[in-house]
């Protein structure tokens, strides 16, 4: 349901886009907050957002030089709330309290940078972005049914190394044939070609699990299946985006580095 949703915001880019992206990543910050509260710790929320959302609209806006400024006031303003209002772990408060917000406000900003890039960045934002998705698809099913050798028993007991090579290579070949697709409707004239539609898919269904990976670090390390409940039967919004994430830093400096 929400498939058909991100991919109207990418296509029609600008503010919609971004509402989207603050939206989901202020859900997943909240999230963060609530699992890391589960293990006693109590980050400041409000400053941990008030850093996703620089990060997110500078993003958007870069003319307007918000990152220094922000970034440093947030810094401050934070810590001498902690000094003000010192807990059990004041330290480690303000530690998870900036790492959330700048964890989601510095990958996330990369979904921002990737659909901006021009003049074909919404091409690219389709190709990267699915790409994860269709990769996390095949490495599902194929897991499911034959998977037997666990790929990280200690952090996603479900997740093996059958699925995870399955991953890799139906993320690499759908992606191929989604960079073919967009060629078909945009024309020859867009970077984006079938290559390195297989190139990005291939890297993507690689890395980008890690970013899964990560929030199950998180989540067991307080004894949580899921993020949320947003999303029923899904999980929450942090569970939604953690590998969408990286998969957003590497399409936009694969294009940068490698498609120019």
């Amino acid at each position: 349901m929400l498939v058909p949703v991100v991919a109207a915001a990418i296509w029609f880019g600008g503010i919609g886009f971004l509402v989207l992206v603050v939206l989901l990543l202020t859900l997943a910050e909240v999230e963060f907050c609530q699992l890391v509260r589960r293990a006693g710790f109590l980050p400041a929320v409000g400053f941990g957002l008030l850093l996703l959302w620089l990060l997110l609209v500078d993003a958007q806006f870069p003319g307007w030089g918000l990152s220094g400024p922000g970034i440093a006031a947030v810094l401050l303003a934070s810590l001498a709330w902690q000094l003000l209002h010192r807990e059990r772990s004041p330290v480690a408060d303000w530690s998870l309290t900036i790492a959330g917000g700048l964890y989601l406000g510095v990958c996330g900003s990369y979904l921002i940078k990737l659909r901006g890039i021009s003049p074909d960045g919404v091409w690219w934002a389709l190709t990267a972005i699915p790409s994860i998705m269709l990769a996390d698809s095949g490495a599902y099913f194929v897991g499911k049914t034959w998977g037997r050798r666990k790929l990280a028993p200690t952090l996603s007991p479900g997740k093996t190394w059958e699925g995870y090579l399955a991953g890799i290579v139906s993320g690499g070949f759908l992606t191929y044939l989604l960079a073919m697709a967009w060629t078909r409707v945009a024309g020859t004239e867009i970077r984006v070609s079938a290559l390195h539609g297989l190139t990005l898919g291939l890297i993507i269904a690689t890395v980008a699990p890690l970013g899964d990976l990560a929030v199950s670090m998180i989540k067991r390390s307080v004894n949580a299946k899921d993020s949320g409940n947003i999303i029923p039967g899904h999980g929450g919004a942090l569970d939604r985006v953690d590998s969408v994430l990286w998969a957003a830093v590497i399409g936009y400096y694969y294009v940068i580095w490698l498609a120019a």
